[in-house]
């Protein structure tokens, strides 16, 4: 799947998606003039402050600011990576996402394997229904109190011990067959195949847009393992994904905190108590890719582990991995249960309101960090002790990325110890040009064009007939201004959307995107605008033959 999309496709991608009609189906858009206008999902308000602009095929809010086209909004509504967001607009139109300079061997198609594996989700959410010997299944699920209704909604199926439906019914040639055994349904030894599934209660795992990757199986005897993934495949990673973020999305869709339990059954527990925002790592270490997701996904995350020594762990374990992506905008907590608990029985020995407040009242990062550090030394009475706590803590706090957190976390172990962090090494900054390309609150005349450029794309097809003098400046911005122009000579018809989403890689996109809304540009009347435009064009020509009239005249 790797590989950069060619651009001239997102182009294409983008004039064939009607942003209007995206955004409805997510929002009760109304018409407002000329604009589309609904209460913005992205933070909460009373009076609609999010715009759609079905001309320039944009959404902004002038409440909190989001702003982007049509793959932005995907990205910030459902959480997807650009990839994702590009491959959920493709599906929208049934075309496939091409690679860039990969005609002689094109983007896989995973789309039969997807699709095999929705049959093979409906086949077994049917055998817990109607299979003979699924009652054993169905009483088992009773006895753990998961309803019907829940069973329904995370699509829990059944595998029985004997035959192999999976294979009789879904691999009826030598194609299917070897779809199965790409995706890990069946499994083959010495020439023969078998489904990979018995006598299990079946889990299917889902990415954030809804597609099943893959299966977990909890068994229903003694058998091991106790819980059996897929494995790995083209399509399911298990150090990527989390089970039920989908569905948490789906119950949420204002989704502002996770939960993070160990296992399948954890997560169909509490959801059954109404707690529906609950995700599991799938029978690994929680990793970095996982926590890269959790910390897209939702600003306050918490570890709920069983209260044994591995559930102790593998919070430590967390807590270690999450350090290099720490910046202090996410608030990262640590729920360990009482020993002889999990999330399951603790819950129904609470109820939600109980085990909420658990939630609630768990420590946060720091305070965990810290404490753990104190129960591994002992009290910090002595000189010893507060050298040992001193050193280890150093080792882990260097983890963090430098910046304000860090600090403080340093100036509170520098607290608990009395000693001073190691002196950090200087660091050389080169000095801030003022009135510089990045600083948006007084922006530069460069950077008043390309905004003027990206509201009205169509101002490019006059800047030929201005002298191209400027082009030689080589001040901050010149690059960016002279590629929108190169690129909108050769597409003429591109859209605000589509511009901007031509920088979607750039190292300052997050800056393009508020020139693309700047207010001064909006405050400018229509008939104001090409003459902006074109007045700073020519001014700045005028400026750099002077300057270059100058130095021949005083040549060094």
């Amino acid at each position: 799947m790797a590989g950069r999309i060619p651009p001239e496709f997102i182009d294409n991608l983008l004039a064939r998606t009607d942003i209007v009609e995206l955004i409805g189906s997510r929002l009760a858009l109304r018409k407002a003039g000329q604009n589309y206008q609904a209460l913005c999902p992205f933070h909460d308000e009373k009076t609609a402050s999010f715009s759609v602009n079905a001309d320039k095929q944009f959404y902004y809010c002038f409440g909190c600011s989001a702003t982007g086209s049509a793959i932005g909004f995907l990205m910030q509504y459902n959480h997807l990576s650009f990839r994702e967001a590009v491959e959920e607009l493709a599906a929208r139109l049934g075309v496939d996402v091409p690679v860039e300079g990969s005609a002689s061997t094109p983007a896989p198609d995973y789309t039969p394997l997807f699709h095999l594996l929705e049959q093979a989700t409906a086949l077994y959410c049917h055998q817990l229904r109607q299979h003979p010997d699924a009652p054993a299944a169905v009483t088992y699920l009773k006895q753990r109190g998961v309803s019907g209704a829940i069973a329904a909604r995370y699509q829990l199926g059944f595998a029985p011990l004997r035959g192999n439906p999976i294979l009789t019914q879904l691999g009826e040639d030598a194609l299917r067959r070897e779809r199965l055994l790409t995706v890990g349904l069946v499994s083959e030894k010495e020439g023969q195949h078998y489904d990979r599934f018995r006598h299990r209660i079946i889990f299917p795992i889902r990415d954030r847009r809804g597609r099943v990757l893959g299966f977990g199986g909890r068994v229903l005897d003694d058998t091991k393992p106790k819980y059996l993934n897929s494995p790995e495949t083209p399509l399911f990673h298990k150090g990527r994904e989390l089970y039920g973020l989908w569905e948490a999305q789906q119950a949420t869709r204002q989704l502002t905190s996770l939960v993070v339990v160990e296992g399948y059954l954890d997560v169909i527990a509490l959801a059954q108590f109404g707690i529906t925002n609950a995700v599991a790592t799938l029978g690994t270490a929680t990793t970095v890719e996982q926590l890269q997701l959790l910390l897209r996904t939702v600003s306050d995350v918490t570890f709920c582990f069983d209260g044994d020594r591995a559930g102790r762990a593998a919070a430590w374990k967390a807590l270690d991995t999450a350090l290099p992506l720490l910046t202090g905008q996410h608030t990262l907590r640590f729920l360990v249960l009482p020993e002889s608990d999990d999330p399951d029985s603790l819950i129904r020995r609470e109820g939600a309101d109980g085990f909420s407040a658990r939630l609630t009242q768990a420590p946060v990062l720091s305070d965990f960090l810290f404490a753990h550090l104190a129960a591994q030394v002992g009290e910090l009475r002595s000189t010893e002790s507060r050298a040992r706590f001193a050193n280890v803590a150093d080792r882990l706090l260097q983890k963090i990325p430098a910046g304000v957190y860090r600090d403080l976390l340093q100036q509170r172990r520098v607290e608990l110890t009395g000693a001073l962090p190691p002196a950090p090494r200087p660091v050389v900054k080169a000095a801030a040009k003022k009135g510089s390309w990045g600083d948006f609150q007084r922006p530069s005349r460069i950077a008043q064009l390309v905004a003027l450029l990206f509201d009205h794309p169509e101002l490019a097809a006059t800047a030929n007939t201005i002298d191209p003098a400027w082009r030689r400046l080589t001040e901050p911005g010149v690059a960016v201004l002279k590629q929108m122009l190169d690129v909108l000579a050769t597409h003429p018809e591109m859209t605000k959307a589509m511009l901007l989403e031509r920088w979607r890689e750039h190292p300052h996109f997050a800056y393009l995107q508020q020139l693309s809304v700047a207010p001064f540009v909006q405050n400018l009347a229509d008939g104001d605008v090409a003459a902006e435009f074109h007045d700073a064009l020519n001014r700045m020509s005028a400026e750099v033959k002077k300057a270059e009239h100058v130095q021949e005249m005083n040549p060094r």
